[in-house]
């Protein structure tokens, strides 16, 4: 499993039946740290993005966000049972280590959170378990697209808001949007769902199974890899994207975001909270089709 925020991707022959190969990204953006987190351990994997509080507390060096993340990724590769009832036992380990830091969980902005989309293949289908943006995408045999889950847009009208604001000169989205940033926090687990240790995170966990016919292509991702948008109120291009992906793999989803990231440093022609995100992602490619592996350090 992977834990650290430098490590590189690889290529990795599985011997389950059928038979398919992982490629895995994962990447820091411009924080300080990788809030983001990836999985793989047999035929589990799983990315996990972690958000800190909006007090930006640390602990022992770590953010509360990384943290979150970590430890639902260990409760994912250590404990059994359906991912579900994983996910249940991860909120309720971040709602205890919350409580063990003492933060004070009925300031809800305090409150560390990580998204999730973890998979476990079997050999015709696999079983999935999402929440928050971290998403699903399985690409079929004839490069088309389907999304497992519906996406979740969480910061759809921030970032319309920013697009619209003439701020000046180095005016930062966290400070002219401090109120509305402050507002969308307040809706976790109201109007979108992420694992926070509060127990109404159970009720947007995404849970079920998928049959692999006729799919060449599953990806887990996390925003991160999400292609760049001039306007924020337009749906994300996920055809794009698989096309990006179908002709280079994760790497060529990365270069193309990242070079449109560098273009744009100011985050005003693509509205954005900070130039790079994090970046997790796990491609896996059903049958025996090769796939470049790749790195970055």
């Amino acid at each position: 499993m992977y834990l650290s925020a430098e490590q590189s991707a690889l290529f990795t022959p599985c011997p389950t039946i059928p038979r398919y190969t992982v490629e895995t990204l994962l990447e820091k953006g411009s924080g300080e740290l990788n809030e983001d987190v990836l999985l793989e351990a047999d035929d589990l994997f799983g990315v996990f993005d972690g958000a800190t509080s909006l007090d930006k507390r640390k602990f022992a060096g770590l953010t509360g966000g990384l943290l979150a993340a970590k430890i639902a990724a260990r409760i994912f590769q250590e404990e059994s049972g359906c991912l579900a009832s994983l996910a249940e036992k991860a909120n309720r380990r971040i709602r205890h280590t919350l409580l063990a830091e003492n933060v004070p969980i009925a300031d809800r902005h305090r409150l560390w959170s990580t998204s999730l989309a973890v998979i476990r293949l079997t050999a015709d289908r696999f079983e999935y378990c999402q929440t928050g943006d971290a998403m699903i995408l399985l690409i079929r045999d004839d490069g088309s697209h389907r999304l497992v889950v519906p996406e979740t847009d969480i910061d759809r009208e921030t970032l319309h808001l920013w697009k619209k604001a003439s701020p000046a000169p180095a005016t930062t989205i966290q400070e002219l949007l401090a109120d509305q940033i402050h507002r969308v926090r307040l809706q976790m687990n109201i109007s979108y769902g992420v694992l926070n240790g509060e127990p109404e995170a159970v009720r947007f966990l995404r849970h079920g199974y998928v049959d692999l016919a006729g799919v060449g292509d599953v990806l887990l991702f996390t925003d991160g890899l999400f292609l760049p948008r001039e306007n924020p109120r337009e749906n994300d291009d996920w055809q794009r994207l698989a096309d990006l992906y179908c002709g280079g793999g994760l790497q060529a989803v990365r270069n193309h975001v990242r070079r449109l990231q560098r273009e744009d440093p100011t985050c005003r022609k693509y509205p954005r909270f900070k130039q790079h995100d994090d970046i997790a992602a796990v491609a896996i490619r059903l049958h025996e089709a090769p796939r470049r592996a790749i790195a970055f350090s």
